[in-house]
């Protein structure tokens, strides 16, 4: 049965890129400007207060890892009082700088992170936002803590292949986090619907066969609930009816077979349960903005 978690990460194609090492000793603050795309930290050693605004100040230490999906402004300081931070625009600080060290310079730093961005093939990365909390912090996961651990390693003492390694590993972790986030506290939309053991039977189906003329009543004898259990739960859980779902989704799946121009826009009509090219048109414009060969045209 089709994983819908897999299919988003396919859809996405993340790439992991990596900026500098963050350190800090003492007393120190460094604020970051608005980046707007999504961003992550790996906490090596030691630990910091993070301030992302808009949003309650969290401590990180080491083995935690941060998404900020949409990365609006934040600080990275040491505990305690600190001094004004040194501002860093994101967007004209190069990556692949060595480390970049706040505070007292001398010594065995209290704080080291790896911080990075996350890049997508798919120019809809509001569709990552979209299923995400403003900031997903995840700590003690034995499975995560792993994976940063691998990540450190491979960053403080890199191999042939150790590039290729890294972007795979934060990819690791950014399905990490979403899982965890389906378990918690995602908002509404498809994580949270997978984190939902009867509302998951029915996305898996849903995913498995997107050309099937689903109904609601399919969907919800596939989560053994009534139907109208079914639908409340799932657009609450959800954010969307049923029926709205499956259109989002497989209009997601259309825009991105347009991109790969592999297809014509008659099979990519039957591929996604349209019977005919017309109808699946006329979804797609209304969906969309734009028509599907408009879509296509770079």
């Amino acid at each position: 049965m089709s994983d819908p978690l897999s299919e988003l990460v396919r859809l996405l194609q993340p790439r992991a890129v990596f900026a500098n090492v963050i350190s800090g000793k003492g007393q120190w603050a460094v604020r970051y400007t608005a980046y707007g795309r999504p961003s992550f930290c790996i906490v090596l050693e030691g630990g910091a207060l993070l301030d992302v605004e808009g949003q309650p100040p969290i401590q990180i230490r080491a083995g935690d890892f941060v998404l900020l999906p949409t990365t609006p402004p934040f600080t990275l300081s040491s505990f305690g009082s600190a001094p004004p931070p040194v501002l860093i625009d994101p967007e004209a600080t190069p990556g692949g700088q060595g480390e970049r060290r706040h505070g007292e310079q001398d010594g065995a730093p209290d704080m080291r992170s790896l911080g990075g961005a996350f890049q997508f093939a798919s120019p809809d990365t509001s569709l990552l936002a979209s299923l995400l909390p403003p900031v997903v912090h995840v700590r003690d996961s034995s499975r995560l803590m792993q994976l940063v651990q691998m990540v450190g390693e491979e960053y403080e003492h890199p191999q042939p292949g150790s590039t290729y390694m890294l972007s795979r590993l934060v990819e690791m972790l950014l399905v990490e986090a979403m899982r965890w986030s389906a378990a918690r506290r995602a908002p509404p939309g498809l994580l949270r619907g997978l984190g939902d053991a009867r509302l998951a039977m029915a996305l898996k189906h849903l995913h498995a066969r997107i050309e099937h003329p689903w109904t609601v009543d399919e969907l919800a004898k596939a989560a053994a609930l009534s139907r109208s259990n079914f639908f409340a739960r799932f657009t609450r859980t959800v954010g969307l009816p049923p029926m709205a779902y499956l259109l989002t989704w497989r209009m997601e799946i259309a825009k991105d077979l347009l991109r790969r121009d592999e297809l014509t826009i008659a099979e990519i009509a039957d591929r996604i349960g349209y019977g005919s090219t017309s109808a699946f048109s006329v979804a797609f414009r209304r969906h969309v903005g734009k028509s599907p060969s408009r879509f296509a045209t770079p």
